[in-house]
């Protein structure tokens, strides 16, 4: 678990408080959240009732893209959102 956990620490905009919150959904490595994707992994954390801003889900898509959350588009940070918060209901 060590190795994986130290995965998820390279990637980009995740520091050891994001890690931690990946882990606690099930998230232990790179594969585990590109398989699962940043807006399902923000959706399962939310559903967790972790409070966490949109930030961490910019930031696990940057990490996904091997990008600065801050240098994601405003019109992809916009789709994002609307993925992650209009599609709920539908997906319950």
């Amino acid at each position: 678990m060590a190795t994986q956990h130290s995965e998820l620490l390279e990637l980009k905009n995740l520091g050891m408080a994001s890690v931690n919150i990946l882990r606690a959904i099930g998230v232990n490595s790179y594969e585990d959240l590109k398989h699962l994707g940043a807006v399902n992994a923000y959706r399962r954390i939310k559903d967790r009732e972790i409070s966490v801003s949109k930030v961490m889900l910019y930031a696990l898509h940057g990490a996904l893209l091997d990008v600065h959350w801050n240098d994601l588009s405003p019109d992809l940070k916009a789709s994002l959102v609307s993925e992650a918060e209009g599609d709920q209901v539908a997906s319950a």
